[in-house]
């Protein structure tokens, strides 16, 4: 008579191997998307070591010359060489857009967590300007500040900065609420920590992987939302190299050097791509049932 097997490596539950795979498989797009987005970074930092040409010097001879070896993404109508210009931009798309979202994230957490642990009139207060923050669409809450700021750059950043914190002090505040009653954050308060001690130590660091999945997830969306307002003449100016502003500046030579607007638009469509595959890995690899 035939005993049944009692060795251990047969008797695994038989969802364990499929999520090995899944670890596996999300922690191996995870590094991808991070050395994508670590040389993309490096890229935009050493910008001006890695443009073949000066990005602003013109050359009227060589005006709209069509993509070849010595410009592989052509020239535009000054005759500055695309290639050079894209790569010199990427320093001030990219980083104006990380800059942005480090600001709104670390305000719209603050502003939550105060609501979230004080309460009483200044949460409503705060919440009401927040809702009618989100009450409108973005973008064209922010064309109209970046309107009175005057354009520009940095202007296009403070707009966008004002009408996109609510969203985190939505988060911060919800997470704030979950923990405040929690019994951890009781045996510290019995053991005597002060408040101060209580946020840094104990409710920051519990409450902060939401909010990181949120700004990977949101480097995309600012990117695309400050490129808009350049291209809308809000943010950037000529002759600042600036994704959205080089895009606005060859509109009107889609039909006879196309290669002028599509480089550009390649760079943002690419960045965009890179850093929301990374965000949605970071919120894969962050869901517990990946890490099990």
């Amino acid at each position: 008579m035939n005993r049944m097997s009692t060795d251990p490596r047969k008797t695994d539950h038989p969802t364990v191997r499929p999520q090995k795979i899944r670890k596996n498989t999300v922690r191996t797009r995870l590094i991808f998307f991070s050395l994508l987005a670590l040389l993309l970074l490096l890229g935009s930092l050493f910008s001006e070591q890695l443009a073949p040409y000066d990005p602003y010097l013109q050359d009227l001879s060589n005006a709209k010359a069509a993509p070849s070896a010595a410009h592989l993404l052509g020239t535009d109508r000054y005759g500055r060489d695309m290639l050079s210009r894209v790569i010199a931009g990427s320093r001030a798309s990219i980083f104006s857009t990380l800059l942005l979202v480090a600001v709104i994230a670390a305000a719209g957490t603050l502003i939550g967590v105060f609501c979230g642990w004080n309460g009483k009139r200044a949460d409503t207060i705060l919440m009401r300007i927040s809702d009618i923050f989100l009450a409108f669409p973005g973008l064209v809450f922010a064309m109209a500040v970046a309107g009175v700021l005057g354009g520009g750059l940095h202007n296009a950043v403070i707009a966008l900065a004002l009408i996109s914190w609510p969203k985190y002090a939505r988060i911060a505040r919800s997470q704030t609420l979950a923990q405040k009653e929690s019994a951890y954050l009781k045996a510290a308060r019995l053991a005597g920590c002060s408040t101060w001690q209580i946020l840094c130590r104990h409710l920051f660091p519990n409450i902060l992987g939401p909010i990181l999945v949120t700004a990977m997830l949101d480097i995309g969306t600012m990117m695309m939302e400050l490129s808009a307002l350049s291209f809308l003449g809000l943010g950037a100016r000529p002759p600042i190299a600036e994704w959205g502003s080089m895009m606005s500046d060859a509109r009107g030579l889609m039909t006879t050097s196309p290669w002028i607007t599509f480089a550009p638009g390649l760079a943002i469509f690419l960045s965009v791509m890179i850093f929301n595959l990374l965000g949605d890995t970071i919120r894969d690899y962050a869901d517990p049932r990946s890490r099990q």
